[in-house]
């Protein structure tokens, strides 16, 4: 038997011991495997009590037993699920149990949405929608993977997918009808018309930057600077708890530390580097040269400097960062009061903020201003495109129209286009030519989902 056709079952509940766990069972041995197992038939979607029984009819737990019969289930498939004691004894017993049916096997990470999608309960945007979801650190990310798995891609596509459709019939007949003098016109033209509205309508969606994209990873903020300035006591700053090692000696940090922040529901990781100096020690130079790759790679990087040294530390952000670069802050550190960060601003020409990493002194100052550069840097939450493969097959899509809007007079090279762009849209949506992404996407969910 294949093992898509095979029944799978999964604890679909956190990790036990727990007060109740959900064992989730789908596929064509489910509704034997709850019968026997209950002692009973079970009405669907109608909670019943039952005492589960192994096939010897050694007791495994006084449950609560649901039955969905396919279509009408989570997966499109027949789903049991049993809501037993969180135990880890019970959930034993009752993987023990299930494993003693013919055909009916543990699932594996993603295998119940991979089934729903593959049945039709949901398209490859929703899925994907779903996995973020899952994996959603802010109220931002929640709100942003809700809206996706609701259908907010998934059901424009599916009406730009069904308007290229037709305005292709309508070019199509015109290619039949070719003898027939007036009638390619008279069906070209409304199809023109369509397909300037769908790519308009798909341009604006491209339009929109791709912060939304951002969103799912987070902002990107790195801590560099010259060694022993407070770069790790900043860090502890502002997690409020000890993440790095604090020493008086320089050259302390010889690796990157990242820190998980939710400022305001959006998600920030802010990475403490190595002291960027001239070093001779190989494991030294090694870190500096992650700092300075990392922090290239940062959306803000914030250069701490000693207020008490001599110097402003602009030459050495100068040195180390380049000339005109965006995206810089300057911190000042170990401050006795807090001095207006304008003035300092307009002498450096950076943004600048002054605090005192040890006292705490301008730290929650500084966090505002961190959530107001991301409610900034992902300043548009209705975007439609989530992920890059979004992107890619819009624009893809929307060269294929522009190509046919260009070609009014080439009937056959118009209707190939519009061919091109129904199958990107259906690549989009996981119908069409879509197996070699497959695993890549459901892979990464967890066992029970």
């Amino acid at each position: 038997m294949h093992p898509r056709d095979q029944t799978i079952f999964a604890l679909s509940s956190g990790k036990p011991p727990t007060a109740i766990a959900i064992v989730r069972v789908s596929g064509p041995e489910a509704g034997r495997a709850l019968a026997a197992l209950a002692g009973k038939a079970v009405q669907p979607r109608l909670a019943a009590r039952a005492l589960l029984a192994d096939k010897s009819g050694q007791p495994i737990d006084d449950a609560v037993v649901l039955w969905f019969p396919a279509p009408a289930s989570a997966t499109g498939e027949d789903v049991a699920e049993f809501h037993i004691h969180g135990g880890r004894a019970v959930l034993a017993a009752l993987t023990a149990a299930l494993l003693e049916f013919d055909h009916v096997r543990p699932a594996e990470p993603g295998e119940f949405t991979r089934r729903a999608f593959e049945n039709g309960k949901l398209d490859l945007t929703e899925a994907e929608g779903l996995d973020d979801l899952i994996h959603a650190d802010t109220d931002r990310q929640r709100r942003q993977a809700l809206r996706q798995l609701k259908g907010l891609l998934g059901d424009r596509a599916r009406d730009w997918r069904r308007e290229i459709i037709e305005a292709s019939a309508l070019i199509e007949a015109g290619i039949d009808f070719a003898d027939e003098g007036d009638v390619p016109a008279e069906l070209i033209a409304p199809a023109l018309a369509r397909i300037r509205v769908l790519l308009d309508d798909i341009e604006q969606v491209l339009a929109v930057e791709g912060r939304s994209e951002r969103l799912r990873d987070g902002l990107v903020v790195a801590i560099t600077g010259p060694p022993n300035v407070g770069k790790s006591t900043l860090l502890n700053a502002l997690a409020r708890r000890e993440v790095a090692i604090v020493s008086p000696h320089a050259g302390t940090t010889r690796d990157i530390i990242e820190l998980h922040l939710d400022l305001d529901g959006y998600p920030v990781t802010v990475i403490d580097t190595a002291g960027l100096r001239d070093a001779v020690d190989p494991v030294e130079q090694e870190g500096v040269r992650r700092a300075r790759a990392r922090a290239s790679d940062a959306d803000l990087r914030l250069w701490l400097v000693d207020s008490q040294a001599e110097g402003d530390g602009e030459a050495g952000l100068r040195q180390w960062m380049g000339e005109g670069q965006n995206g810089f802050w300057v911190i000042r550190n170990k401050v006795d009061d807090v001095v207006d960060p304008r003035a300092v601003s307009a002498a450096t020409g950076w943004p600048c903020h002054s605090i005192s990493a040890a006292n705490g002194r301008g730290i929650s100052e500084l966090m505002t201003a961190l959530a107001q550069f991301a409610a900034a840097h992902f300043d548009d939450e209705s975007s439609l495109i989530t992920r890059a493969r979004h992107r890619e097959l819009l624009r893809d899509t929307a060269d294929a129209l522009g190509r046919a809007v260009d070609l009014p007079e080439h009937s056959e090279l118009m209707a190939e286009d519009l061919r091109v762009a129904a199958h990107r849209l259906g690549q989009l949506l996981g119908r069409v030519d879509v197996e070699d992404i497959l695993d890549v996407i459901f892979r990464d969910f967890c066992i029970g989902k």
